[in-house]
């Protein structure tokens, strides 16, 4: 059975800093690309960010880049997603989500395998 669980979201001051985790399972970790897609109120799903298989590279949006890092353990199945100088604007359902590595593109449709979500609130 493929598990992807989400934690750590809560609620935050503009400025501050959360750190989502992520374990998965049911599948073999080193062969899917990882995650985060997000949506926030009323919006659609947003690609925020994806971390590659063995060499573990990683992309982001813009809107993010220099602000959140992300990173995977291998061998730990697990991903941390650091997140730093929050704004009101990140606030959503942040999402941990695989695809199979072959598979290129920031679509989230693209992804496999999901997780239910944690929520992240900036706000003052």
């Amino acid at each position: 059975e493929v598990h992807v669980v989400e934690s750590g979201g809560g609620l935050v001051q503009p400025g501050g800093s959360l750190r989502l985790s992520c374990a998965a399972s049911g599948f073999d970790f080193s062969n899917y690309v990882m995650g985060w897609v997000r949506q926030a109120p009323g919006k659609g799903l947003e690609w925020v960010s994806a971390i590659g298989t063995g060499a573990g590279s990683t992309t982001y949006q813009d809107s993010i880049k220099g602000r959140f890092t992300f990173s995977r353990d291998n061998a730990q199945n697990t991903l941390l997603l650091q997140m730093n100088s929050l704004k009101p604007e990140d606030t959503a359902v942040y999402y941990c989500a695989a695809k199979f590595w072959m598979v290129g593109g920031t679509d989230p449709s693209q992804y496999a395998y999901w997780g239910q979500g944690t929520q992240v609130s900036v706000s003052s």
